[in-house]
């Protein structure tokens, strides 16, 4: 079940900036720490650069949080309780939205086990729908610290995490007299979009404190302008396709709906940015994957993102996308002190030197072969990042009990995280360090009934692949 906080977005610029940024974006970085089983819903499969990850990072903020200007400012004052209400979130596109009138004032409420939940709008914006309200400082009643505040929430009669509602989600908590205000942003989650519904939800506790808060939230937007495109391009040698299908522009926002074709399950195609035939710069969310199947031809999946709104007169954007790869873990078991592991798809390779147990820990030493020659300071710094989330152990016994549609090592019999050592640069050289007895352990381990498994795809550059261009159909 979803628990949002209001330190989320705190954590997650710390997160933010601890992570490492190469300079030239080389490899690219498991960012474990941030939204850590946040989006494991259907969102887009992206593997991304240390660098990238913070640049999208900050576009996510810049976009949907977004910076109000005093210009706005001044518009927003003649409407005090919605401009405030936006201003209070940083949501440049709810701020937008008000000086349209295209926001929804709502003043329902509930009470259970002593505590208040009052809605006080919502807007549906092209692919953004977004849900503020209040909850009373009985909350502090519960189980959290005091200023955080944690939903555990459901739409739609949804349960637990399959709900597709939460599939990146983000919320925002704001102390003010007497609670606390907040804000739900969610991606709406369907492939045919509803200009006009009812969205039934429900909280079930709140800091821990049980109840069934029920509410039907009428979420509304005008008509939006769709540009059909349908055009196509191919990369043959990277065995990928793109298929751009339409825009959809909204009053505040736009989205680009495209299917993407990979030879290869688990590679991606993403879309860093496009420019318009002025010169104009658009930029995108991480959006959501709206369905995926196996065909002849490879491997399918349809994209909606969000992206910056669309001018109206353009005639062309040029896309830029990237190509992240996948490649399957290998593994090994653990009954050997020294052996080698090679990438299915890619010339790198791990030589073990030594598998030793002392005193609670699990230390392997070990080198990387394959690598880039002249790796850079800032390289070498995000490939000993990365490798503290790329080793898995695993018992025998349990290999099979790992969720391909979510995979993590299984409770109890799996450790995923390790602590990196780096013992000569120049070759490579490393010793990864596992604490048996921490948050993740192995019941009853025994070295030689464990599997290690090693993850390549963070060590494989991504892929810039050749700008396209497409025409934009007038409205």
């Amino acid at each position: 079940m979803r628990r949002t906080s209001a330190m989320d977005k705190k954590e997650l610029k710390g997160s933010i900036e601890q992570i490492p940024v190469p300079k030239d974006k080389v490899f690219s970085a498991i960012s474990r720490g941030i939204n850590k089983g946040a989006n494991r819903r259907k969102v887009v499969r992206k593997k991304v650069f240390a660098g990238v990850a913070t640049a999208a990072a900050l576009l996510g903020l810049t976009i949907a949080s977004g910076f109000i200007s005093p210009t706005m400012n001044k518009v927003l004052a003649n409407a005090p309780f919605i401009g405030s209400l936006f201003q209070e979130f940083d949501d440049s596109i709810g701020a937008d939205l008000a000086i349209q009138g295209a926001v929804t004032v709502l003043n329902t409420s509930q009470t259970n086990n002593g505590v208040t939940v009052k809605l006080t709008s919502s807007y549906f914006d092209g692919n953004i729908v977004s849900i503020t309200g209040f909850v009373d400082e009985n909350v502090e009643n519960g189980h959290n610290e005091k200023g955080e505040v944690n939903f555990d929430v459901n739409f739609q009669g949804n349960k637990g995490d399959h709900d597709p509602w939460l599939g990146g989600m983000s919320n925002d908590i704001r102390k003010v007299k007497k609670g606390y205000n907040f804000q739900w942003r969610m991606n709406y989650p369907y492939e045919n979009i509803q200009d006009n519904f009812i969205l039934p939800l429900t909280i079930h506790s709140i800091n821990g404190i049980k109840g069934e808060w029920n509410f039907d939230v009428p979420i509304q937007q005008d008509k939006n302008n769709t540009r059909v495109i349908e055009q196509e391009q191919a990369y043959p040698d990277e065995g990928v396709k793109i298929r751009m299908k339409k825009i959809l522009i909204a009053k505040a926002s736009s989205t680009l709906t495209y299917e993407t074709v990979e030879k290869y399950k688990g590679d991606d195609i993403y879309i860093d940015k496009a420019v318009d035939d002025k010169g104009k710069v658009y930029r995108f969310d991480n959006g959501t994957v709206l369905s995926e199947n196996r065909q002849e031809d490879g491997f399918h999946s349809t994209i909606r993102r969000g992206m910056t709104i669309v001018e109206n007169d353009i005639s062309s954007l040029t896309f830029y996308p990237t190509l992240s790869f996948a490649d399957p873990k290998v593994q090994q078991s653990l009954d050997k002190k020294t052996f080698t592991l090679n990438s299915t798809r890619f010339n790198l390779g791990l030589q073990v030197n030594n598998v030793t147990q002392q005193e609670g820990k699990l230390v392997i030493d070990y080198q990387l072969t394959g690598l880039p020659k002249n790796v850079s300071k800032d390289q070498l710094e995000t490939i000993n990042h990365n490798l503290e989330y790329l080793f898995w152990l695993v018992d025998k016994d349990y290999l099979d009990k790992i969720d391909p549609e979510n995979p993590l090592p299984p409770k109890n019999h799996g450790i995923s995280f390790n602590k990196v050592k780096t013992i000569d640069k120049a070759t490579a050289h490393f010793q990864s360090t596992f604490d048996l007895n921490g948050k993740e352990r192995i019941e009853n381990f025994k070295v030689e009934n464990t599997m290690l498994l090693f993850d390549f795809s963070s060590l494989i550059p991504s892929k810039d692949l050749e700008p396209f261009t497409v025409e934009i159909p007038k409205k």
